[in-house]
């Protein structure tokens, strides 16, 4: 079993935009433990902006005239503090990490892509584990992914892997705005299911993407054999409960279409 794990901005940090240690940690050790049972992970991680803003958004003389500048600039901090946490928790289990930086282009173009494949296959094949993010740093405008649900679709493509995990600070799909008692979460998506009456459009508080962006991707990523499951990323090791069985934990999974 070989598969991608997208870990959301809203997972991984705070309310105040910091980065919540408690949980990274707890996600490293279910990523740890499904490495123990056999099964290879490949992770794209939000958060380096967030991390970088909660560094210095309190700078009162920060040198910066847009909105561009600022994502560079918290990029450029929170990646690095964002990959040695991964690093220090995943040492601690025995396992080494590497980073991966990448942009829209790389799956443009068929050398850049085969290239930025070949890394990864390379690293899992040593035991590494490849943590993906989009280089914000270079990245701007038509140059982005629309968020990194998008990126990882695109990765879980690239590694041929059997299952995409995308992680969100809500259980999955409902059958209308998540905070309406209403509502109810949509527990299996079939194939020929048209969804887009009931998706909210409401933006994520802390990434790019929404609940809309998730659908998309799935629906495009799973009609090309690969099953996609949207859960809770604060639920106590969901990844567990999700590798022993997705009906006992609330998620929505999004069936695959058998591939020729």
């Amino acid at each position: 079993m070989r598969i991608t794990i997208k870990i959301g901005s809203n997972v991984l940090t705070r309310p105040d935009g910091s980065l919540d240690a408690t949980r990274l940690s707890a996600l490293v050790d279910q990523v740890a433990e499904l490495r123990r049972r056999g099964t290879e992970v490949v992770m794209v991680s939000s958060g380096a902006v967030a991390c970088g803003r909660s560094v210095l958004a309190h700078r009162q003389d920060l040198q910066t005239k847009d909105t561009v500048d600022e994502r560079q600039l918290f990029s450029a901090v929170g990646q690095a503090k964002l990959i040695d946490r991964y690093y220090e928790l995943f040492r601690e289990q025995g396992i080494t990490v590497g980073q991966v930086l990448t942009m829209k282009e790389n799956f443009a173009s068929p050398e850049a892509y085969h290239t930025q494949q070949n890394c990864m296959e390379v690293m899992l094949q040593n035991g590494v584990i490849p943590i993906i993010n989009e280089n914000d740093t270079v990245c701007v405008t038509e140059l982005m992914f629309t968020d990194n649900d998008e990126l990882s679709g695109l990765v879980a493509r690239m590694m041929e892997c059997q299952r995409l995990i995308i992680l969100s600070n809500i259980d999955g799909l409902y059958t209308g705005h998540p905070a309406d008692p209403q509502s109810q979460l949509i527990r299996r998506v079939q194939p020929d299911n048209d969804l887009r009456h009931v998706i909210s459009t409401e933006k994520s508080s802390a990434g790019r993407g929404g609940m809309e962006s998730k659908y998309h991707i799935a629906t495009e990523t799973a009609s090309n054999g690969i099953e996609v499951i949207i859960a809770n990323g604060k639920r106590p090791d969901i990844l567990l409960h999700l590798a022993d069985s997705t009906e006992t934990v609330p998620c929505t999974v999004f069936i695959a279409t058998p591939r020729p």
